[in-house]
């Protein structure tokens, strides 16, 4: 069995997936966290390996960059491998004052820009949202490893660069939105058609409102509170 984007023959993939957008942190994650990992895709370069965390089969695979990359990936992974759950892990640039580099933000809801919600047909504006459970044990997750964090709105933007004076970021820092990135929406969107699971983790990597970033290979390689408080999460919905 395959798709046009996943060579995994079914059962190959684990019912939860950790899904970073960088197929480099796929790979960091597998070697350095689980055990006995298996690359079962690598379609485009788009990498994922299966093992074990704490004795549960997890998979960790990667996205891409962006709402269309996410909902292929997730989509293909919910209704053609049998996956229920599926957490984003990825970076973020802040919005909200208090927030600073490295902090996780674990995402209640997801604003968008984008038009991709529209194309489920509802009459109206679909909120996307993650599933209360993994949300949860994510929060119980990241309190357990002693993280900083904040719960609340994220905003999933279509754009990484803007022209003057259209991104909008005090308008959405205005609404209470703690983060920007540019996946969450298309993945709880699909999660929520497909009637599966959905939830997103981020770890602060830039501010939009001070001159603060981490490097490419920070965001890569150092992000290991947020990606133990996923794999624990795996373990809980297991």
């Amino acid at each position: 069995m395959a798709t046009p984007h996943n060579e995994a023959k079914f059962g190959q993939i684990a019912k939860t997936v950790l899904m970073p957008g960088d197929p480099l942190r796929a790979k960091f994650i597998a070697e350095n966290f689980l055990t006995d990992p298996v690359l079962v895709n690598n379609v485009r370069g788009v990498q994922g390996y299966t093992g074990t965390w704490k004795g549960v089969p997890v998979t960790v695979m990667a996205s891409g960059m962006g709402i269309p990359a996410i909902s292929i990936y997730s989509w293909e992974l919910y209704s053609e491998y049998g996956v229920e759950n599926i957490i984003r892990i990825g970076s973020a640039g802040a919005l909200h004052d208090d927030l600073q580099l490295m902090d996780l933000v674990i995402a209640q809801g997801a604003c968008t820009n984008s038009n991709l919600p529209q194309s489920f047909g509802c009459p109206g504006t679909f909120a996307p949202i993650s599933d209360y459970t993994l949300m949860s044990k994510l929060v119980e997750s990241a309190q357990e490893h002693n993280a900083r964090y904040m719960v609340g709105n994220i905003l999933s933007s279509d754009n990484f660069y803007y022209a003057e004076g259209c991104g909008g970021s005090d308008l959405w820092k205005r609404m209470g939105v703690l983060a920007v990135e540019m996946e969450a929406a298309g993945l709880f969107a699909n999660a929520a058609y497909l009637g599966k699971r959905a939830a997103c983790i981020c770890t602060i990597s830039d501010h939009l409102y001070r001159d603060e970033a981490l490097s490419s290979e920070d965001r890569q390689n150092s992000f290991r509170q947020m990606m133990e408080v996923a794999l624990d999460t795996a373990v809980k919905v297991n």
